[in-house]
This record gives C-alpha cells, sequence and structure tokens, in this order.
C-alpha cells in the first residue's frame, strides 16, 4: 500500500482518539473535537469517518458491555492502530513542510 495521508477531518479524528485512548467512544471523540477546535460537529460525521478509518485499518473498534444506563445499549469503543500513528505522523510532517518558510509571505496572511 502506498503512503497513507489524511483529509483535515480525518486527522482530527486521529488526534482525538490518541488524547482519549481507552475512553474513545463517538460521543467522547466529538467532544474533544468540539473542545479543541471550537466548531459544531455532527455525531453522524463522527461514524462516518471512524467507520472510514477502521476499512482503512487506521482505526479497530470492538463493542463494550451494554449498560442500563445506556437503555440496554453497548458503546463502541475505538483505538488508533500503528498504521493510523504512521499516517497522523506523515500528515503533520507534510503540514510542517508545507508550512515551513511562509513566515516570508507574512502579507498574505495579514
Amino acid at each position: 500500500m502506498g503512503l497513507e495521508y489524511l483529509g483535515h477531518f480525518e486527522h482530527l479524528v486521529l488526534l482525538a482518539l490518541i488524547r482519549l485512548g481507552e475512553t474513545a467512544y463517538g460521543v467522547t471523540v466529538r467532544r474533544e473535537i468540539e473542545q479543541r477546535t471550537e466548531r459544531d460537529v455532527s455525531i453522524g460525521a463522527i461514524y462516518a469517518t471512524l467507520d472510514r478509518l477502521e476499512t482503512k485499518g487506521l482505526v479497530k473498534s470492538r463493542v463494550g458491555e451494554p449498560t442500563a444506563r445506556r437503555g440496554g445499549r453497548a458503546k463502541r469503543h475505538f483505538r488508533i492502530t500503528g498504521r493510523g500513528v504512521t499516517a497522523v505522523k506523515r500528515t503533520q510532517e507534510a503540514l510542517h513542510k508545507m508550512s515551513d518558510g511562509l513566515e516570508a509571505a507574512r502579507s498574505f496572511f495579514a
């Protein structure tokens, strides 16, 4: 398989998974992204992205135990895989390389 680069939202979701560790499931991922980026995110977008990332092998999921608090429903927990970590690193490196030296173009950002 070729080099894996992430889209913006995929990148945010994987960074949230890294931050959350064992507590990562759809609602906590959404909350983490909303709090850190100050943007509204639909839960549908979170789950669609997590499903796509799992298909790509960048995350894995497991279903927890059903709880009475959740009306007998179980949480689906997510964790980043080694390939996911590599994709995050590769994407961040690319962003840093593209950003390097932009100080000279400061007037463009004013």
